[in-house]
């Protein structure tokens, strides 16, 4: 594996642990020649599904675009980004097994909405917000009852 920062070739594993649900492998590196240490990812690469947008366009699916927006839901919360990472992956997994070859965009928002319901119901209710175009108060009063009592984020 090549240093991101020096090119150099020579690198050591220090560590690897497998993620939550066993589809990646979490690997913490250091370079010989510069000595700075950088994390790696490993997983099974699967072709997903093309993503079918509300207007009928196409697109390939992009795990670093569910990502991004669940770090953006996430903004200022106390949520780990390696947590978001693997709820991602498993956005990305979770279509793969579904769809064969394309899958609509509602599924994904779908997806991205129960992983963030568990991981911080204020993440779940911004990320709702956008999704499904609230246009009222009583659109937020509606998904706010649908967080779990005890789950106050």
């Amino acid at each position: 594996m090549k240093c991101p920062f020096c090119g150099d070739a020579d690198t050591q594993v220090l560590d690897t642990r497998e993620g939550d649900d066993g589809s990646v492998v979490r690997r913490r590196r250091r370079c010989a020649n510069c000595q700075r240490r950088f994390t790696t990812y490993e997983r099974v690469d699967l072709k997903p599904p093309v993503v079918v947008k509300r207007d009928g366009s196409r697109e390939a699916f992009s795990v670093d675009k569910v990502l991004n927006g669940m770090i953006t839901a996430c903004h200022k919360r106390p949520v780990p980004i390696e947590k978001l990472r693997v709820a991602a992956y498993e956005v990305e997994r979770s279509l793969q097994t579904d769809f064969e070859d394309e899958a609509p965009s509602w599924a994904i928002g779908e997806r991205v909405m129960e992983r963030l319901r568990s991981i911080d119901p204020v993440a779940y209710v911004r990320f709702a917000s956008v999704y499904r175009e609230f246009q009222s108060p009583s659109d937020f009063v509606q998904i706010v009852q649908t967080v779990p009592s005890g789950q106050d984020g």
